[in-house]
């Protein structure tokens, strides 16, 4: 029957579980005891302050235990536990949830996962995937009544599927082929501000070069060194300023020559001169009196 009760000898094996976590981590490290818990019959976890800066809140473990009927206590095993409060790692994320766009350099390899919603089976696969023909089937041809067809070629079909791009493994699936229209038409679609700005779209630009297939109605590619979409995919509803059939830019006018506003004046003279009227300027006063 199962004791519910620490097994006594076990747990007050404090020194011994203390100099098992001391030759493990060292005498530095290990701080006082914490106290100890039952893990079983006989079998006893002696728990001690982990003194260590680099592993605030975590604390050794030392399970201690001993045979049924035996006296002496060995020790079973030393590990560094968490508490509550510990410094604990971040939680680990897959390696394909961590890659974000950008992050690949020469040399790196990104494995497609065989059930890759982006992609699916080709339409059209190599001549070795052509199925045998069946058993008796080579008998017959070669019998005397029946004639062998001639040799069906296929340089012709496989050039075409070649050509058509029909001969790939897998390719785009319907999601795949959503998800990358909505990514491109993020980054250069009608929306964007340069787009917002321009004077028309790239559906009548003259450096567009179209795409095939389904997405040729949407999108295509831009070939204008100077425009910020050089090379890359544009929504055909996209525009920049280097617009090919953009109008030509008005020379900047020149301004007005400044107009002085100023005021001429004649000056006046605090005691003008006589050289008008009735009365001769020469005469005295007197004689102007006289006469009057």
């Amino acid at each position: 029957m199962r004791s519910r009760t620490p097994d006594r000898l076990c747990a007050e094996a404090v020194d011994l579980a203390r100099t098992a976590a001391e030759e493990t981590a060292g005498a530095d490290v290990v701080g006082e005891h914490l106290g100890a818990t039952w893990d079983g019959d006989r079998v006893v976890t002696h728990s001690f302050v982990c003194k260590d800066p680099a592993y605030r809140g975590w604390r050794w473990a030392v399970t201690v235990a001993r045979a049924s009927r035996a006296k002496l206590v060995t020790v079973d095993e030393t590990v560094l536990l968490p508490d509550a409060d510990a410094v604990l790692a971040p939680e680990w994320v897959p390696w394909s949830d961590r890659l974000r766009p950008g992050d690949m350099g020469p040399g790196d390899l990104l494995p497609t996962e065989a059930d890759d919603l982006r992609l699916e089976p080709g339409w059209l696969e190599g001549p070795e995937s052509v199925e045998p023909a069946p058993q008796g089937l080579a008998e017959i041809v070669e019998s005397e009544d029946v004639q062998a067809a001639p040799p069906v070629d296929r340089a012709g079909p496989v050039s075409l599927a070649e050509e058509l791009g029909l001969r790939r493994d897998r390719v785009l699936s319907r999601y795949g082929l959503h998800i990358a229209a909505d990514r491109w038409d993020e980054a250069f679609g009608p929306k964007t501000p340069m787009a917002q700005a321009a004077p028309a779209h790239c559906v009548s630009c003259g450096f567009l070069v179209p795409l095939s297939g389904s997405l040729r109605q949407a999108f295509g590619i831009c070939a204008n060194e100077f425009s910020p979409a050089d090379g890359r995919v544009v929504s055909l509803a996209y525009g920049c300023g280097g617009h090919s059939e953009a109008a030509v830019m008005p020379k900047t006018p020149r301004p007005a020559p400044p107009v002085l506003d100023e005021l001429r004046t004649e000056p006046m003279p605090l005691h003008p001169e006589r050289t008008g009227g009735s009365v001769d300027p020469t005469t005295p006063d007197s004689e102007e009196l006289g006469h009057s």
